[in-house]
């Protein structure tokens, strides 16, 4: 036995002595491809990071967030409109999402727990949760664009919601259920009903979970362009305050911009790219730093 040797590694030294050499070699072998596998995406990941940032950081002047996009062929502009469009989207998105994603996912780990009807929904949220974005947005295209006879904001932030109930759901049913039941019985102890103790002690319990999910709903929505094509397409100018007409937004206006023949355009298109992806990147941070704080208490 070795100085670095503790009695707790001795059998499993020996355990692993035993393993026949085919079977070691296989081990090695898998575990070189597991190793490359990940230093392959983390290169190509990098890769795509790093040429987002060299690219968007020669967009980022004071320009950028003050002023609106430019038109075909203009020098000079920002983002500013389409910054403030997608915010604007994206608070109604997860304003509707929110209170709609906590109750249903209540109801499941409160009140239906193993009913049909609780079976149902969560199948019907599976599939919510795996639909392609392009769907909900032809969907709310006719409900909503078609008979309105424009394009507007407000499609464009039920679109969003649609896609971040989903998020929401599943996250607050399975924070939920981590509560332990000895909780919900001293409550029901003292004479409280069960939405007293819902309230009250379920959801304080589990409300950094709860928190961490609207949040990566939040992120999830943030960078969506597909939904927002068929609901609020977009605009080169401030949007009206009613929210009718065409709202500027950052997808679709990389989306544009991307593929124009104008540099300015492609530059700027550049920029908002990096933005989404750093605005992404702080809400997964923020994320999981607020259920790494819930889980230390």
């Amino acid at each position: 036995m070795t100085a670095s040797s503790t009695p707790a590694t001795v059998p499993a030294m020996q355990a692993w002595g035993r393993v026949r050499s085919g079977r070691r070699s296989a081990d090695r072998a898998l575990k070189v491809l597991a190793t490359a596998a990940t230093v392959l995406g983390a290169v190509v990941l990098g890769s795509i990071l790093l040429m987002l940032i060299v690219e968007g950081v020669r967009g980022l002047t004071p320009a950028l967030f003050t002023e609106p996009t430019p038109g075909p062929g203009s020098e000079g502009g920002g983002i500013a409109n389409a910054i403030l469009g997608s915010l604007v989207m994206t608070a109604i998105g997860i304003v509707i999402a929110t209170p709609v994603g906590v109750m249903a996912g209540t109801y499941l780990a409160e009140y239906g727990r193993t009913s049909k009807l609780a079976a149902l929904i969560r199948f019907l949220n599976d599939i919510l949760l795996s639909a392609p974005s392009i769907l909900i947005g032809l969907f709310v295209y006719t409900l909503m664009v078609r008979p309105m006879g424009s394009y507007s904001g407000w499609a464009g932030g039920v679109a969003l919601a649609i896609i971040a109930t989903p998020v929401i759901v599943r996250t607050t049913e399975d924070m939920l259920r981590l509560v332990p039941g000895a909780l919900r019985e001293a409550g029901a102890a003292l004479g409280a009903p069960a939405s007293v103790v819902i309230r009250q002690v379920t959801w304080r319990a589990a409300q950094t979970g709860m928190v961490t999910g609207v949040l990566l709903a939040l992120a999830r929505i943030a960078g969506e362009t597909a939904p927002l094509l068929f609901t609020a397409l977009n605009n080169n100018s401030w949007f009206s305050p009613n929210l009718m007409g065409g709202v500027p937004n950052l997808p679709v206006m990389i989306y544009q911009f991307a593929l124009s023949p104008y540099d300015n355009w492609r530059q700027l298109a550049w920029a908002g790219a990096l933005l989404i992806t750093a605005a992404i990147l702080a809400l997964s941070i923020v994320a999981r730093v607020v259920l790494r704080g819930g889980k230390s208490r």
